[in-house]
């Protein structure tokens, strides 16, 4: 019988030695997200999760990755993406995997649910370059059709106020009745029950700007129960930009939540020097135990819609009414006028931008239209022979959407100060994008493919603002931690796999403003859940990204 046995054994071969790990990052520069120094030491991957940090040269594993002379850090987190459409159409997200972002977070003031038919039906009619299906109706369900489809990033999102306030009230400049106020809060639960951050609002923008600080308390009370987030594009960015940190942090107090600022700015030339108040503001209030934090991108300018330029009520009833106004003459010179002259109590961005020199239109709908794309808003109207004010409502008007455009507003100063400051992290304020179809058809914001390698060239190799291990913080364990993301944010022995690994002598941003469609440099592997994603360089086509809940999620169980 001994015989019988050796000789099978001899006959099968001996059985085989499964690696230690599926991955080994070794010898790379490893920066943990903590903020200290980085140490030279390897990673090992199995599954979708870190195994080990530490000497592994001994270790097997199906791959390994030299990455001596390279940092290895956790995948960077996207604090504001707009990639909600563009991850419908390409799940690769190349523009911010090239830049070593793993997790996308969605939901500034609009998210894309819960929906009811006459949001769905307005959503359709306002597609531009980017199609897709609606055949979700939830937060959650729109997040799970992301899964479905095949992702290569992590997904999250906060559930949108103007969104909550839409599917209740409508688009009409009204206060909720008790009873809708009700409804948006049972909405508010539901979602927050499925997995949502928070309460997301964007309340420069009708029907937004509709909302009383009352409503966002209540609609913050109920998501504080499940632990959530309040973040905002404040009610302004420059002349009341004080008045708008106030609001903030009132409704962090009275809601009992954490708040944080969508893309810090002090916006138009005579607001900069706010900035210094408005960082005394949120660390008085920090000091006072309040969790105040923000995030910015690394760019002066920003990008929204030419209805950015014109008061909230001509918005008041949704697009549809907006056209009948612009295209009425008597309602036209209201509208003239306050664009020229402005308002107390609403942001203008043609004025904040300075001059119609610094206003660069970069999407249109109407193909007649497109060939106006990358020029400013003095070429058109010299081309057209109009004044720069009827220009902006004609060409919304004529195109029958907001009109992508970029205002050149900040300043650089600033930039750079906000950066350094210990609560702030960065989010894109854009979508992920590929230079090729659908997303060529128009310009875009550079940031949608270099603001985090922006960050890492210019500013921390080039420029030395901020020393790597504190950006690396700040792109991960920071916006991890603020969110209460389980298992993401660092590098060490049982976190989830999300790691970056690129070289700090190349890594920069390449697009510009005159040609955006231009893929960052120097990043050489990304992994999200242990899966790997780009390769050399090179994008592999795996999808193991995944949606990721808030802490509401297991509250509700």
């Amino acid at each position: 019988m001994r015989h019988a046995l050796i000789a099978a054994v001899l006959l099968l071969g001996s059985p085989t030695r499964q690696p230690a790990f599926d991955i080994v990052i070794r010898g790379g520069m490893v920066y943990d997200g903590t903020g200290a120094a980085g140490r030279r030491t390897d990673v090992g991957i199995r599954g979708d999760r870190i195994a080990a940090v530490g000497d592994l040269s001994g270790a097997s594993a199906s791959t390994v990755i030299d990455a001596a002379g390279l940092a290895v850090t956790p995948g960077f987190i996207n604090m504001l993406s707009w990639s909600t459409e563009s991850l419908l159409v390409d799940g690769r997200s190349q523009g911010e995997i090239r830049q070593g972002v793993t997790t996308q977070i969605f939901g500034e003031g609009s998210s894309m649910g819960p929906l009811n038919d006459a949001m769905k039906k307005r959503a359709y009619e306002q597609m531009g370059d980017v199609k897709y299906e609606i055949n979700w109706t939830t937060l959650a369900g729109y997040l799970q059709e992301l899964e479905r489809r095949g992702v290569s990033q992590n997904v999250a999102s906060f559930i949108g106020a103007t969104t909550i306030r839409e599917h209740v009230i409508g688009l009409e400049d009204r206060k909720p009745t008790p009873e809708q106020l009700e409804e948006m809060r049972r909405l508010v639960r539901a979602e927050m029950e499925a997995g949502a951050l928070g309460i997301g609002s964007s309340l420069i923008y009708a029907p937004a700007f509709y909302a009383s600080t009352e409503e966002l308390i209540e609609l913050c009370k109920v998501a504080a129960q499940y632990r959530g987030k309040y973040i905002s594009h404040m009610r302004s960015e420059g002349g009341r930009l004080l008045e708008a940190v106030d609001e903030l942090i009132r409704i962090s107090r009275e809601a009992n939540i954490p708040a944080e600022i969508y893309h810090l700015k002090a916006a138009g030339q005579s607001n900069w020097p706010k900035m210094d108040q408005v960082i005394a503001k949120v660390e008085a209030a920090r000091k006072s135990g309040l969790k105040i934090t923000a995030d910015m991108y690394t760019y002066t300018a920003g990008a929204t819609g030419l209805d950015a330029a014109m008061p909230p009520w001509v918005l008041d009833g949704g697009y549809d009414a907006a056209y009948k106004r612009l295209a009425d003459q008597e309602t036209r010179k209201k509208i003239a006028a306050a664009i020229r002259t402005g308002g107390a109590d609403w942001e203008n961005l043609y004025l904040a931008a300075g001059s119609p020199d610094r206003v660069l239109l970069v999407e249109f709908k109407n193909e007649k239209l497109k060939p106006l794309t990358g020029k400013t808003l003095t070429e058109v109207a010299k081309l057209r022979g109009e004044d720069p004010v009827d220009t902006i409502m004609n060409l919304v008007l004529e195109d029958r959407s907001r009109v992508g455009t970029v205002y050149f507003m900040m300043s650089e100063v600033n930039v750079r100060k906000q950066m350094r400051l210990p609560w702030v992290s960065f989010g894109s304020d854009a979508s992920s994008m590929s230079p090729e179809p659908p997303f060529t058809k128009s310009s875009a914001h550079p940031r949608a493919y270099g603001n985090f390698a922006r960050l890492l060239g210019k500013y921390v190799r080039d420029e030395k603002v901020l020393p790597l291990e504190d950006a690396v913080r700040k792109l991960t364990a920071l916006p991890a931690t603020n969110l209460e993301l389980e298992g993401r944010g660092f590098i060490r022995e049982g976190m989830f796999g999300d790691i970056a690994v690129f070289d700090p002598a190349a890594i920069a941003d390449r697009a510009t403003f005159e040609k955006p469609h231009q893929f960052a440099v120097g990043m050489k592997h990304v992994f999200v859940n242990g899966g790997h994603v780009l390769k050399d360089g090179d994008h592999t086509g795996a999808t193991p990204g995944r949606a990721l809940y808030g802490p509401g999620k297991k509250t509700a169980r």
